[in-house]
């Protein structure tokens, strides 16, 4: 991968991440699980203003993880289904790299104390 592509996966990661950092972000998230649901919704059970809500919404959907949809006056949100599928290759890669050095150093421990 070239290193142009390396900076943006590095952003789109970076913005995810993010939004997922904040309690009432996730909250939002969570929420949406359930089906599309109008930012009003939403934003009725947080002890926050309209406007606060609206900031951490914003933030979702720069990030890539929910969409914004105007159907009338008011406003829908759903969640973006593919706005983690960077984050989480990213993880599943992580994981994978460790797992095998951790089974690597336990494999040399045991031969080690095998020979000991």
């Amino acid at each position: 991968m070239d290193i142009v592509n390396n900076v943006v996966e590095d952003q789109v990661l970076d913005r995810a991440y993010a939004a997922l950092a904040d309690p009432t972000r996730r909250r939002l998230l969570e929420a949406l699980r359930h089906g599309d649901a109008r930012i009003t919704d939403l934003a009725a059970p947080l002890p926050m203003t309209f406007a606060g809500v609206s900031r951490h919404v914003g933030v979702l959907e720069s990030a890539g993880l929910v969409r914004r949809e105007v159907r009338g006056r008011e406003h829908w949100l759903s969640l973006q289904p593919d706005g983690l599928a960077l984050a989480q290759r990213w993880i599943n890669e992580q994981t994978e790299f460790w797992a095998v050095r951790t089974d690597a150093l336990a494999e040399r421990l045991r031969r080690k104390k095998g020979g000991q």
